[in-house]
């Protein structure tokens, strides 16, 4: 298929507010501050810690703010460490296209939009442009076959992601636009290993991807020319290289008529967005049936291959990402602890003995038709078998989050104010939110990131 960047940056350097529907813009303000609560959060954990001192130790000129910092620098680093504070917990927003666009978009739009002293309606243009370049390219690709093939979908269509953003933010062209997002490819990364051995990297790929994305659009912007057929060439291009079952036809589809901006999810758990149906479901078996979980001969939990592949490996403590990815781990702990939030990751419920052994009797098993469906859906049958061969079993297609079941605008602000509590007193909690839910009247953005100052 001819020309899909290049019909791809035109939507993206075109798009202006008054295209886009009121339930997305409704939308992609809950994303924003559910983004921010995210980021305050993240700045008191050791790899948000250690991503922020290197960003302050660049230095630089003063463009943009480091979130929850006195730091101000050049946009296209302190987004590495805003995102990555975003990603830092695994709770930020997620789409069912395998991706979490606001630890990408919202930085670097935001950081662009603080530098050039830019309005609210401009910088939820951008936020849409960003979300939907990275949904839409994200599902060409089939982030199912892709993520098979070990790669992290937000850090590898991240970076067009931010391009777009940033490039609508500048008011570029469709050829510019074009070039930046050929650059942004060409920088983009993000592999899966980390659940391997609980490391870091994860945390850091939204961060990665939110530069990478300005670099991209400021090089574009002076004339730097980018491969302009980035994700169709057959020899280099991004759908090829990142996908055995790639459609690159899904590019297009829809682009500028469905937005998907109107269907990211708010996260109520702070767990992988495949386990929430497991999540619902353990919690609601625990609820109707007051289970005591020294009767439980196993628990199965029927799903897809990816999440198989993704969190059905036997859990072991590796830290707080490897649990948070880990099946095993959060079905065992939402049973016995009624939830899965921040609380359910501190490093001594990690190595609980009786967590670690609860794990050990949750079962991963293929459910073909959850397989063919998956990831369009996230739905997921738990199923738990007692000692003395009772059983209770019951399917989620619908989680708490989800399209179909949505957090409302109170219950981001509950999720935001508990988040932004390790930092933020109650009176600049309740002007971000004000801020956040005035966005389209903001005359001027630099009054949000002013707030978020530490």
């Amino acid at each position: 298929m001819k020309d899909v960047t290049i019909k791809l940056a035109e939507f993206s350097a075109n798009l202006t507010y008054d295209r886009i529907p009121r339930a997305a813009v409704e939308n992609l303000k809950k994303c924003l501050l559910d983004a921010l609560g995210c980021a305050v959060y993240g700045a008191t954990t050791p790899w948000g810690m250690i991503v922020n001192k290197f960003v302050q130790d660049q230095g630089g000129v003063k463009e943009a703010t480091l979130w929850t910092t006195s730091f101000d620098g050049p946009a296209a680093n302190v987004v590495l460490g805003n995102g990555t504070m975003i990603h830092s917990f695994d709770f930020d927003d997620y789409h069912m296209t395998k991706i979490h666009p606001g630890a990408v978009v919202i930085p670097a739009a935001l950081a662009i939009a603080e530098k050039e002293r830019l309005d609210g309606k401009r910088l939820l243009t951008a936020m849409t442009a960003g979300y939907e370049t990275m949904t839409h390219i994200s599902r060409a690709v089939n982030p199912g076959a892709s993520r098979l093939k070990g790669w992290h979908l937000t850090g590898t269509c991240g970076t067009f992601a931010a391009a777009a953003a940033v490039g609508n933010l500048w008011g570029f062209n469709t050829d510019t636009m074009a070039s930046a997002l050929g650059m942004a490819w060409t920088q983009s990364a993000g592999l899966w290993a980390f659940t391997a051995d609980g490391s870091y990297s994860k945390r850091f790929h939204p961060g990665r991807s939110s530069q990478s994305g300005i670099m991209a659009a400021a090089l574009a912007r002076d004339g730097y020319q980018g491969p302009t057929m980035i994700l169709e060439a057959e020899d280099g291009g991004f759908l090829k290289a990142t996908s055995d079952d790639f459609d690159a036809s899904m590019v297009l589809e829809g682009l500028g008529e469905k937005f998907d901006a109107e269907d990211v999810v708010i996260k109520p758990y702070a767990a992988c967005g495949s386990l929430h149906s497991s999540i619902d479901a353990i919690l609601a078996i625990k609820k109707d049936y007051g289970i005591d979980t020294d009767r439980i001969e196993r628990i199965n939990v029927y799903n897809s291959e990816v999440v198989q592949v993704q969190c059905g490996f036997d859990y072991q403590p590796m830290g707080a990402l490897q649990a948070q990815m880990s099946l095993k781990y959060c079905v065992a702990r939402a049973l016995l602890d009624g939830g899965c939030t921040l609380s359910q990751f501190t490093e001594e419920k990690l190595a609980e003995p009786r967590a670690v052994e609860l794990a050990a009797r949750v079962h991963f098993v293929k459910h073909d038709e959850i397989n063919r469906i998956y990831p369009k859906r996230f739905p997921s049958i738990v199923e738990v078998v007692l000692s003395n061969g009772e059983r209770h079993q019951l399917r989620i297609d619908a989680p708490k989050g989800s399209v179909e079941n949505p957090l409302t605008w109170e219950e981001v602000q509950s999720k935001f104010k508990k988040n932004s509590a390790v930092m933020l007193d109650e009176q600049r909690t309740e002007a971000i939110i004000q801020v956040v839910e005035e966005l389209e009247e903001l005359a001027e953005i630099s009054r949000l990131p002013q707030l978020l100052k530490g």
